[in-house]
């Protein structure tokens, strides 16, 4: 048994808890609990400095905080449940990823400033150990991230939690969609002490591949950034931007985006790039979440479940009220 046979880069990060039209909660390496995961965690240990230990954490993204129109009226409303839910979680995560656009742009330095902090008093309700951001173009285009560096400190950063290495990457304070040389420069200089096998989870705002440049959803150096990443045999890629959720696998990484916390934009495959219309009925609608269950089902063979969850206008509260927002999906 090896490393790579048990923990590559299809499996090592497992869709596992609640997936928001807010985010996304995953749970790292379901797998170590399963038969051999001891031996995996050895194998790790040795390589890496530091062995793996499962633990969820949750993607927010795109809650445009001050943005208030046709798409959606209700302006932080969604973003708040989201976050009360998720502060009400049976299972707390270890941490949150905000993958940019936390607040719609401005002219008025005075609003983006009030804009700001209010998407600071909306995330402090979601009581965590760590809460991590990376900017979206809302937030930083306008001055090149400096208002944003003054809120949420630098704009590029990693850290490192029981065993994977986080990357947040910043793909548009260059007021294009654009990492830049000087941080493809961090990138491999950080990079540079980990083993190969060491698992790694960047976090950034626009697609690092082209899923549709015609709707500005690509980074152009996102190849260069992908070949920085393409000799570690574990990365997964979380992104926002394009309000909706979306999975691909490019170049042996795969490549995550949460839906948004204010409107939905339709499937790249549709003609138009029109936000989804407001349905005052289902004010959540396309904001909803998703709880995927993973674990060992027959034979010891990985099984996974999966229940919809829609937002709703209701209180729940704990597990009881969290429950009575699941919907089986049908196998």
């Amino acid at each position: 048994m090896t490393a790579k046979t048990v923990l590559d880069r299809r499996n090592f990060l497992r869709v596992a808890g609640a997936s928001f039209g807010a985010g996304a909660l995953y749970a790292f390496a379901p797998g170590l609990a399963r038969a051999g995961g001891r031996e995996l965690s050895e194998r790790l240990a040795r390589a890496n400095g530091e062995a793996p230990a499962p633990f969820l954490f949750a993607q927010l993204s795109d809650a445009h905080v001050g943005f208030v129109g046709p798409p959606n009226p209700t302006g932080t409303l969604a973003f708040e449940r989201a976050a009360a839910l998720l502060d009400g979680l049976p299972q707390r995560p270890d941490l949150v990823l905000f993958t940019g656009d936390l607040t719609h742009d401005s002219e008025d330095h005075a609003e983006r400033v009030r804009r700001m902090r209010r998407f600071q008093e909306i995330a402090g309700r979601i009581h965590v150990p760590i809460l991590k951001t990376v900017p979206g173009e809302h937030d930083a285009g306008i001055d090149e991230g400096a208002l944003y560096r003054e809120f949420f400190g630098e704009t590029t950063y990693a850290f490192d939690h029981k065993g994977v290495h986080f990357v947040a990457l910043d793909n548009v304070s260059r007021a294009r969609p654009e990492v830049g040389p000087e941080r493809l420069a961090w990138l491999k200089k950080d990079l540079a002490r980990y083993s190969r096998s060491t698992p790694i989870v960047v976090f950034t705002h626009r697609p690092l591949f082209d899923l549709k440049p015609e709707w500005e959803w690509f980074t152009s150096d996102g190849d260069a950034v992908m070949n920085v990443l393409a000799p570690y045999e574990n990365v997964t890629v979380l992104y926002g931007h394009i309000h909706r959720e979306d999975a691909h696998t490019v170049g042996g990484a795969r490549h995550l985006a949460a839906r948004s916390l204010i409107f939905a934009f339709p499937a790249p495959t549709e003609p138009q790039k029109k936000p989804i219309a407001f349905d005052a009925a289902h004010p959540f609608k396309n904001l909803g979440l998703r709880v995927v269950h993973c674990g060992p089902g027959a034979k010891g063979a990985p099984s996974i479940g999966i229940d919809e969850v829609e937002l709703t206008m209701r209180e729940h509260s704990g597990t009881e009220g969290f429950q009575q927002l699941l919907r089986p999906v049908p196998a």
